[in-house]
């Protein structure tokens, strides 16, 4: 929402102080431009990027437009499965749990998180984090290397999109330069004619220009700008389940083993410990020390 909000403010911004100053709206109207410098932007990203990447993109702006979803209340979520595994695991042992992780869509615990169940990027890191534990024979030290080596390929993917859309804004005011050359080309070839009709064509070259430096800094930018914010906050969240994974593995109890993921999370979403302690336990009053004993 917010995206849109400001993809208007910029271009009523824009349009308004042109008509402010007297301007012909219908000057800017330049089909023939937006088709040379869009065309060319879009033919750069499809030379420079696989398939894979273009589909991140499409996601990617998607996303921009939608807001992000790693919220307070669903780092509060994904707190709370982690939570009712751990408790589950520490119970009845590890082995309880394997059904869990083997089909988390059929499980009972993943169940009532529909909304992690679909991303299957989520479940394969808690699951095959805890199939691992199952096996056993890896310290925890070596377990957090593993979970940070996973964290790194993944935010370097996530961030591969980002560093594309980038590399279109960068081309888009070169772009508009070669849509006015081209303008000034057909411009030299109408000279000796009507002024009037040379001054259309100068004005439709500089409109090349205009709308290269326009659309990168004012849109293709600015959402790339959104995307890479996004990617950190998607880091931020799988910080929070390594660490919050770490724990557990080395013994911590379940309430404590949340909490210390829970301080992994950054301020403006993280959830407090009272919420945390009464999501987990579903009801108030007892202590985390309840938990440890």
């Amino acid at each position: 929402m917010f995206a849109i909000i400001g993809i208007l403010v910029v271009f009523g911004a824009v349009v308004g102080g042109y008509l402010m100053e007297k301007g012909q709206l219908l000057v800017l109207m330049q089909p023939a431009e937006l088709v040379i410098i869009g065309g060319a932007s879009v033919g750069t990203v499809l030379i420079a990027n696989p398939p894979r990447i273009l589909r991140r993109i499409l996601q990617g702006l998607a996303g921009a437009f939608a807001g992000s979803r790693y919220t307070l209340d669903w780092h509060l979520k994904s707190l709370k499965l982690l939570y009712d595994l751990f408790d589950q695991a520490r119970r009845g042992g590890l082995p309880s749990i394997e059904a869990e992780v083997e089909d988390p869509a059929r499980g009972k615990t993943f169940a009532n998180q529909p909304a992690i169940v679909k991303d299957h990027h989520i479940c394969a890191f808690i699951c095959d984090t805890l199939r691992t534990m199952m096996i056993g024979g890896m310290e925890p030290f070596d377990l957090d290397q593993m979970l940070e080596t996973d964290l790194d390929v993944h935010h370097h993917e996530t961030s591969e999109s980002v560093s594309a859309l980038n590399t279109m804004a960068d081309a888009l005011p070169g772009l508009g330069i070669v849509a006015a050359v081209l303008g000034v080309v057909i411009t030299m070839g109408a000279l000796g004619g009507k002024p009037e009709e040379i001054g259309h064509k100068v004005a439709a070259a500089l409109v090349g220009t205009f709308l290269g430096i326009l659309l990168c800094y004012g849109l293709i930018g600015p959402l790339a700008a959104s995307m890479s914010k996004t990617a950190d906050a998607e880091h931020s969240y799988y910080q929070m389940l390594r660490v919050t994974l770490a724990a557990f593995n080395k013994g911590i109890p379940p309430l404590l083993a949340v909490e210390i993921g829970r301080r992994a999370i950054p301020g403006h979403v993280r959830p407090r410990f009272a919420e945390l302690e009464k999501t987990c336990r579903n009801k108030g009053g007892e202590q985390p020390a309840a938990q440890a004993a």
